[in-house]
């Protein structure tokens, strides 16, 4: 059971990710509509093998993209599992007569969908769309095994092809220039016995030639990671293609090496092996990714020892883990603890960048400290924790968009709502905002993570107990 299509209905783009990333390893093939109706769409023009359906969605609900469903003698025999979140009011009797086979209840584990989607294919078959779908193309635009339905790869493929293509005929053709002086100078020879030298022309018949399933073929057998040794292997800009992307490609092939994360003059370094993450290690980011936050967060030493321990360390000195194992402040797990948790951090911060750029260094060797850190760490969970905390960002900078704002406290309105209803980490933020200090300072001074203190912002804004200070204009 391999290669199957499901197509997923639902408006959250969490899910969406979610569901993408843990069938796609299972080895579906997975294709998302975000409504009702442009699912309807989607699958009038692919004909699934299984359709996951979210029961609350705007434009058209689970009821009325059953009814389509059943109505269309194309699509009626579809099998369709229903995902509501807890709390939905499912009725048994939609259930037992809109066609539906199974249901999952949101928010599932990825063992969960991976063990609803195998069974019901299996129990179903595939018959939905065996014989419906399209013969591959000769040019293997529809080999799932050469990837021709991937836009991505077409694009590379085509970029390929036009730098082969270009570099064969410009040499070609100053070949075949000095073939033909030779044989003027030599024997006299005619115009017309002179060989062809247009380089544009010869390389028109190499692209010709270089269709995408040659080229597949030929790139098929070649280990590219043993050419050039630790060349990068994978360069692109964020704003192109999202890193979330880029590390289930690394995960997905168990790749070993550096990706380089950009952006300014922030640097984050993820270090794998096999498709783990052994450690990531960042430069010129915020105080709140640094280790010691994750150390104290933890309970692994209180802040007054760790600020000591810092304030005698020598300028310039790095990797303060092992110094404070050999020092005896933590042990070899406390610090794997505060690693994992940092690691954890600097992704999410990375998958947060809209713009930016990742190199991929395959094959590469890492550094002796990662070798012995050896986290570990699995890209698939990382992804789905990363995903939600992505939405609450993109959400939260709604309000939240620059960390030099500043912050005044609704006092009449804290007075009458009264303190008791807010967590004592809320009172702590709260407390912080005084119209002087920017989010910059608030997050310096809480010792908190950038996130956290902008999520506790954002609901104290919701809740109207801050308000954003309004600079005057400069006339």
């Amino acid at each position: 059971m391999a290669g199957e299509r499901v197509l997923v209905i639902d408006d959250s783009p969490t899910i969406v990710r979610v569901v993408q990333l843990v069938l796609t390893k299972a080895g579906f093939e997975i294709a998302a509509a975000p409504d009702g109706e442009a699912g309807l769409a989607m699958a009038r023009a692919q004909l699934p093998d299984l359709i996951l359906l979210d029961f609350v969605m705007p434009k058209m609900n689970g009821y009325q993209v059953c009814r389509e469903l059943a109505a269309d003698p194309a699509l009626r025999d579809v099998p369709v599992v229903l995902m509501s979140a807890k709390g939905d009011q499912v009725g048994e009797r939609f259930v037992k007569v809109m066609g539906i086979v199974d249901y999952i209840t949101k928010p599932f584990s990825p063992e969960a969908i991976t063990a609803v989607v195998q069974h019901t294919i299996a129990k179903y078959g595939t018959k939905a769309s065996g014989d419906a779908r399209p013969e591959s193309a000769a040019d293997g635009s529809g080999d799932p095994t050469l990837g021709g339905d991937d836009p991505a790869r077409t694009a590379a493929l085509a970029r390929l092809r036009g730098q082969i293509a270009d570099a064969v005929g410009a040499r070609v053709a100053a070949l075949f220039g000095l073939a033909n002086a030779a044989h003027t100078d030599d024997s006299g020879g005619d115009a017309d016995s002179r060989i062809p030298t247009d380089a544009a022309a010869i390389a028109d018949a190499a692209r010709t030639a270089l269709d995408d399933r040659s080229l597949g073929e030929i790139l098929a057998g070649v280990d590219l990671n043993a050419i050039g040794g630790s060349t990068a292997s994978l360069t692109g800009e964020l704003r192109v293609v999202p890193l979330a992307e880029v590390l289930q490609l690394i995960d997905h092939q168990e790749q070993s090496g550096i990706l380089r994360v950009t952006r300014g003059t922030a640097r984050i370094d993820l270090h794998f092996r096999k498709g783990r993450i052994d450690q990531a290690l960042g430069d010129g980011l915020a105080e709140d990714l640094l280790l010691g936050r994750y150390i104290v967060d933890a309970e692994l030493m209180n802040r007054q020892d760790f600020d000591g321990f810092l304030g005698s360390r020598q300028p310039g000195t790095r990797l303060i883990g092992n110094q404070l194992v050999r020092l005896g402040y933590l042990g070899p797990n406390d610090l794997k603890l505060a690693l994992a948790r940092q690691t954890a951090e600097l992704v999410y911060e990375t998958l947060r960048w809209r713009w930016g750029r990742f190199v991929f260094t395959a094959g590469r060797e890492l550094p002796a400290p990662v070798v012995e850190a050896s986290l570990e760490l699995d890209v698939e969970a990382i992804l789905m924790e990363g995903f939600r905390r992505v939405d609450e960002w993109h959400l939260i900078e709604r309000a939240i968009d620059d960390f030099d704002l500043v912050f005044l406290r609704n006092e009449d309105a804290v007075a009458q709502m009264g303190r008791g209803r807010l967590t004592r980490e809320e009172l702590a933020i709260l407390e912080l905002v005084n119209g002087k200090n920017t989010v910059k300072d608030i997050v310096r001074k809480s010792r908190m993570g950038s996130f956290e203190v902008s999520k506790m912002l954002y609901r104290l804004l919701s809740i109207k107990l801050v308000r954003r200070r309004v600079l005057p204009v400069a006339v």
